[in-house]
């Protein structure tokens, strides 16, 4: 499945719009990698064992996005972005939502 982050694809176009699509994760940090991350942070740089975790949760939440988009009959997803929160102090919600849609491919006059 095609998805992009345009609201066109070249050599596309629109045939249908089926609606709003999303993909819904969230994610708990465990407290090993809370320990470690929290003695990273006393020295600056990055901190590779959240990188990690939200990674592997966007790629996750792109994934159910597929699905759902599937599900509906839809061969891509245009204007596709992600969205994060914070749920209490260990928990991580990732969206990635856009506009499931039918795309065919223009023929040449």
């Amino acid at each position: 499945m095609l998805v992009a982050t345009t609201e066109s694809v070249p050599g596309f176009r629109r045939a249908k719009t089926l609606g709003q699509v999303f993909g819904v994760v969230v994610r708990s940090r465990g407290l090993g990698g809370n320990i470690i991350a929290s003695l990273r942070s006393l020295f600056g740089g990055e901190i590779h064992e959240y990188t990690q975790l939200l990674e592997e949760a966007r790629r996750q939440a792109v994934d159910r996005l597929v699905a759902n988009a599937t599900a509906m009959g839809a061969n891509a997803v245009v204007m596709m972005r992600f969205d994060s929160s914070e749920i209490g102090e260990n928990m991580s919600e990732i969206v990635a939502y856009g506009t499931a849609v039918v795309l065919e491919e223009e023929h040449a006059a």
